[in-house]
This record gives structure tokens, C-alpha cells and sequence, in this order.
């Protein structure tokens, strides 16, 4: 099915819950292709839940998840998660492989020749703004920030439509987190991917995000540009939106 006519990502009155506990609530949304939206909330708002069902690491309660128009339950789930970049704080490489053997994985998975993956893995080197000599190294031979590059040249080796981005620079450095994230602007200008970024940090969210998705106790509060966000107008979403900037709790306000 194709998507040029509808959402990339859609959320259908998704719930989720896990021993007892509901984490998403009738979660309703839509991500457009060639968009960056970024779920922000503080911790144990729902955020990594609602990316880990678009890739089908979990699986909704009640509701739908459609990716490129189709129900992801009734996609075959190896092709789904290639077709799905997935970059997370800790990285994930594998300890035992080379640079060059964690970005390549996909590729060679796909059944690409040993050729066309070290040309690929060469130019995702520079894209992301690595040395090529790099690509010899192991893991702890890099710099946390290193290590972050090459997982997202890992989640885009294949050319996914779609990324997931889950707290991607958390755990870094100021100074290195600012580089990456303007990193992450210039690559997202030249290659238009969709893009789903789960942060807690206003400052990233407005810098980086096409849209803001605000999230409180596994529910949305409001969808915004990071310019409406800062002056919304909606009783509601304002009251969060300030708390959130504020560092107040306002779970208890009388509105679920």
C-alpha cells in the first residue's frame, strides 16, 4: 500500500499495558513522510513504549500501529524492521565486530556483495563524519560519541524509509550531544527520512523537531510546531507545556 497519500506512521486508539498496568491510553497520531516528531515527556510518560510498537518490539493491547498504510501485525516482521532504522542511548554494536562488520550487518543480511557494502559502509563513514580508517576499529576503541555516529551509519546502511530514535545522544556530553544533533539536522536536510525521536530535553525537542509530541501518563496531550509550542493558547496543553518547561507535576490538574 502506498503512503504518498496518507501517514508514513499512524496510531489507531492504541492502548498497551503489561501486568495490570495501562502505560498507553487510546493513543491517537499520525507522522507524515519526510518528518521529524519528537515524543517529549518525562520519564514513564510512554515514550519508549509507543517507538518500540511501531517496530513490533511490543505489540498493542488494543488499537492498531499502520506503517506505510499497512497494519504492522499483519506485516511479515523481518521486512518491517528493515525498512526501520533503530538508534538507541547505549548504541547497541556488537563488542566482537569491527566498525565496518556493525554497519555492514544489514547490508549483507539483504544479500548485498562484499563490494557495494564496503563502498556503503565507506560513505556512511563520511556522512556521519568518520574517518574511513575507523571502520578497522572495535567499539572500545571509540569515543562515546564515535559510537553513536555509527549506530545511526548502522540504522541507515539499508536506506530505511523510516527511524527511530530513542534517546540517541542521552548519554552524552554537552558539547558532544550539541555536534551530534546538528549532525543530525544536516543529514536529516539531505536525506528526508521519517523520523521518530523520543527525548526528555526541551532544548533538543525544539531544535530538532518538525513537530512536538507532547506526552503525560501514557496519553498525548498536544501535537504542536516547536513554535506553537512555546505559545500555546489551549488552556490545557499550555498548563503541560509550562509545567514541563517549569519542572512541575501537574498530573493531578482533573483532566485525564
Amino acid at each position: 500500500m502506498n503512503t504518498s497519500d496518507g501517514p508514513i506512521i499512524e496510531f489507531r486508539e492504541v492502548s498497551y499495558q503489561i501486568a495490570g498496568t495501562r502505560v498507553l491510553s487510546k493513543f491517537n497520531l499520525q507522522v507524515p513522510a519526510g518528518e521529524t516528531l519528537v515524543l517529549l515527556g518525562r520519564s514513564g510518560s510512554g515514550k519508549t513504549t509507543t517507538l518500540k510498537l511501531v517496530n513490533r518490539l511490543l505489540v498493542p493491547s488494543a488499537g492498531e500501529v499502520r506503517v506505510r498504510g499497512v497494519p504492522n501485525t499483519e506485516e511479515d516482521l523481518i521486512r518491517l524492521r528493515r525498512g526501520i532504522g533503530y538508534v538507541i542511548q547505549d548504541v547497541g554494536l556488537f563488542p566482537h565486530f569491527t566498525v565496518e562488520r556493525n554497519i555492514g550487518l544489514v547490508p549483507r543480511i539483504e544479500g548485498w556483495d562484499e563490494e557495494g557494502t564496503r563502498a556503503r559502509v565507506q560513505q556512511l563513514l563520511q556522512t556521519v563524519g568518520l574517518d574511513p580508517p575507523l571502520a578497522m576499529r572495535y567499539p572500545h576503541e571509540l569515543s562515546g560519541g564515535q559510537r553513536q555516529r555509527v549506530g545511526v551509519a548502522r540504522a541507515l546502511a539499508a536506506d530505511p524509509p523510516i527511524l527511530l530514535m530513542d534517546e540517541p545522544f542521552g548519554a552524552l556530553d554537552p558539547l558532544t550531544r550539541d555536534e551530534l544533533q546538528g549532525e543530525f539536522l544536516s543529514l536529516q536536510r539531505k536525506l528526508h527520512k521519517s523520523v521518530m525521536f523520543v527525548t526528555h530535553d526541551l532544548r533538543e525537542a525544539l531544535r530538532l523537531g518538525s513537530r512536538i509530541a507532547l506526552m503525560e501518563a501514557g496519553k498525548l496531550v498536544t501535537v504542536l510546531s516547536p513554535e506553537a509550542f512555546l505559545r500555546s493558547t489551549d488552556p490545557w496543553a499550555s498548563a503541560y507545556v509550562r509545567a514541563f518547561r517549569n519542572g512541575e507535576d501537574v498530573r493531578d490538574r482533573g483532566k485525564p
